[in-house]
């Protein structure tokens, strides 16, 4: 019998991948939340090699994806609302997850299925126009010049989010950081597959109603938020 060789560093397929995310570990998880993640996280965890639909109930007809949800509050709202929406979240933040995983313990959502690392390992295993909606609220901004290549939001993402989304479906990114804004925005004005629903100011300096505030937005840290909402064209380029 043959055995593979130990994965060298070298070796590694997240070797040359740039990182999105900051630290994974923080501070020292509670006895109840690192027994959450040995019981709890092993039975909601959203494994990108297997089909969405078969991780999640029959009553789930749709498929929502937020990446970066920090606490998880605005994750479990949309989960509260929409019973019949398959809500994934990654997170590569260990405390993060830990937070959700105790709020999931008491509600008991069986629409919710997590992800604890990179987004873009889900991003690149879904199928085409297999999601609804997507959500990318309040990002590290990378805020030196020399790291905005980190930032979620580039090019080639976007060309990777066009194909997720079904046409018609909606992309939100919110940011308190003054310099990401533009940022986002000049990314995703010049894509060709995106279009920006604001009509006026006040469709992106307050957030619509099936858009819950979370701490981090209450915190304001930068500034006062903005709320960008684009929808996934549905013209077809030849």
């Amino acid at each position: 019998m043959l055995f593979k060789a130990p994965m060298s560093e070298t070796d590694h397929p997240d070797r040359n991948r740039r990182k999105l995310y900051g630290r994974r570990k923080g501070p020292k998880l509670s006895d109840r939340q690192a027994g959450l993640r040995r019981t709890l996280l092993s039975e909601l965890s959203f494994d990108p090699a297997q089909k969405a639909q078969s991780q999640f109930p029959d009553s789930v007809r749709e498929f929502w994806l937020e990446v970066g949800f920090g606490a998880g509050e605005h994750l479990v709202w949309q989960a509260e609302q929409r019973s019949d929406v398959g809500l994934i979240g990654a997170e590569p933040y260990e405390m993060g997850v830990a937070k959700l995983l105790t709020k999931l313990e008491e509600k008991q959502l069986p629409n919710v299925r997590l992800y604890e690392g990179d987004g873009r390992d889900i991003i690149d295993s879904l199928p085409d126009a297999s999601l609804g909606r997507f959500f990318l609220l309040f990002p590290d901004p990378w805020p030196k010049t020399r790291h905005h290549k980190r930032r979620f939001l580039q090019m080639a993402m976007l060309d990777q989010l066009a194909r997720v989304l079904k046409p018609g479906a909606e992309l939100r990114f919110a940011t308190d950081d003054k310099s990401y804004l533009p940022y986002a925005l000049e990314r995703l004005l010049a894509h060709p597959k995106f279009e920006w629903l604001a009509k006026g100011p006040g469709d992106w300096n307050s957030r619509p109603a099936d858009w819950p505030s979370t701490r981090y937005e209450t915190k304001a840290i930068k500034g006062p938020p903005a709320f960008l909402r684009f929808v996934r064209t549905t013209n077809v380029t030849p």
